[in-house]
């Protein structure tokens, strides 16, 4: 029985500290849809322009 007490002490102290640490950065909002869903970065403008 004392086990459960001290696995959910450390979960809790674990759970504690990864909230202290990623501060107001912690989406919680969960899955994301549409134009909040971003998966891969914008691709870059090239520098020269096409040629014929």
């Amino acid at each position: 029985m004392w086990k459960i007490g001290v696995g959910f002490a450390v979960f809790a102290a674990l759970a504690m500290f990864v909230i202290i640490k990623g501060g107001d950065n912690i989406d919680m909002g969960g899955e994301k849809h549409g134009a909040d869903a971003v998966h891969a970065p914008a691709p870059a403008a090239s520098a020269a322009p096409p040629t014929k």
